[in-house]
């Protein structure tokens, strides 16, 4: 059976690996796009809650992580958050700004990739999709890609790796491109979810699952502070969820991977000092001190919380008068309100986390071309190398960059090789 030969061969139809073809189409190479789902850019349609939040204003190193985090400044000076919005407009996309959030106009991540399909097509870029690429072996001027279940083989000068990571592997993504290339010499930082849920230990889940509110958390890797995040957090059966909740889930997720005990802190509270909240509560209490406790309460907070506050706090007669209650149980009270603590247990699965943190170790990767510095022309882009960013457009950004200048660099050596 004849291969199918091409220059460049992208292996993963994510952002990153449709950008990378992109880039790589637009300078003359011939590309080809494998994939494993039935479908390229499905994990593009759940990004932004289906918004697809393109980018962000506010693209700085300190909201990326990894082993080496300032990694990202190879790629994300050849492509800027700037240039970022420049393609898509000129594809089409008009861009509108939500804090510091880029967002396409039409609020719909499917117009992001309806755009970048109608490139690849215009740009004669060959899709093969429902294909899990299984071996990337290298021969004499390029590389022989192996496919499951079909006797065919891609024959390319260069292959471009853009498998993505582990989450959400419901949309394409399931760890298979760590396997390829450590059988090429590559070593893998481990992986482990990021932006992801986190399971609590607490016996009353149930009971206040669904209650959300405005609040402030922090976390702890053995007792000490690790990041703190403000915004709506939602109780859930199995633990905590929310914005907030995602943004702190990286460090949590680690400090377990590394064996420590890890807590989270709530502060329901936090525009409010202790002091402040402590004579705010005073009042209310002196209101009427014949009130029962818990109804003196209503109308401060969700009222399924109050049980569970007031009983955390350590008091058994939850509906005594409000003159009855003691000095300690109103620290204890307060204590609760201004930093409930809770043990987490570990993270939802890969299916629910959003970002893998872990992958290619950035050292060796070429950070201004993403080429293999083990084995040349093999080059790396997006979620499967060691860098993982916070949410709000920074995964996206690292896509975009990595994949265009991927695609570039992998273009412009394929193409002075032929003129040569």
């Amino acid at each position: 059976m004849k291969p199918i030969k091409t220059q460049i061969c992208v292996i993963g139809g994510g952002a990153s690996g449709m950008m990378a073809a992109i880039s790589a189409a637009r300078l003359g190479a011939t590309v080809t796009l494998l994939e494993r789902m039935d479908r390229v850019g499905k994990k593009i349609l759940a990004t932004g809650n289906g918004r697809c939040n393109l980018t962000n204003q506010n693209i700085v190193v300190e909201r990326y992580h990894g082993q080496n985090p300032k990694f990202i400044y190879g790629a994300l000076g050849q492509f800027t958050p700037q240039q970022t919005v420049q393609f898509f407009e000129m594809l089409g996309i008009a861009c509108k700004v939500e804090e510091e959030k880029i967002y396409p106009f039409s609020d719909q991540a499917s117009s992001v990739l309806d755009v970048l399909r109608y490139e690849m097509k215009k740009l004669k870029i060959q899709e093969i999709c429902n294909v899990e690429v299984t071996h990337i072996i290298p021969i004499n001027k390029g590389f022989s890609i192996q496919m499951e279940g079909r006797k065919e083989i891609v024959q390319a000068e260069k292959v471009i790796v853009a498998t993505g990571g582990k989450a959400s592997s419901q949309l394409g993504s399931n760890g298979s491109g760590y396997q390829i290339v450590e059988t090429l010499g590559h070593s893998i930082v481990k992986p482990f979810p990021a932006l992801v849920q986190l399971c609590l230990e607490a016996h009353f889940l149930k009971r206040i699952k669904g209650v959300k509110f405005k609040g402030e958390i922090s976390v702890h890797g053995n007792q000490k502070f690790l990041r703190k995040e403000k915004g709506e957090i939602l109780f859930t059966d199995y633990g905590i969820s929310g914005p907030p909740i995602l943004q702190i889930s990286r460090m949590a997720s680690q400090a377990l991977q590394q064996g420590q005990e890890v807590n989270i802190q709530l502060d329901l509270f936090p525009d409010y000092s202790s002091e402040q909240l402590e004579i705010l509560l005073h009042t209310r209490w002196g209101y009427d001190p014949d009130k029962s406790l818990d109804f003196s309460f209503v109308g401060f907070i969700n009222k399924r919380l109050i049980p569970v506050i007031l009983l955390e706090a350590g008091i058994k007669n939850i509906q005594k008068p409000c003159k009855e209650v003691q000095e300690h149980e109103k620290r204890q009270i307060l204590k609760i309100l201004k930093s409930w603590t809770f043990s987490v247990k570990g993270t939802q699965s890969w299916r629910q986390a959003q970002v893998t943190a872990g992958g290619i170790d950035t050292k060796e990767v070429d950070p201004k071309t993403m080429e293999s510095k083990k084995i040349s022309d093999l080059y790396f882009t997006g979620e499967v190398i060691d860098i993982d960013g916070d949410c709000g457009g920074f995964n996206l950004q690292w896509a975009w960059s990595s994949g265009y200048v991927a695609g570039k660099w992998a273009a412009t050596s394929c193409l002075s090789k032929r003129k040569k």
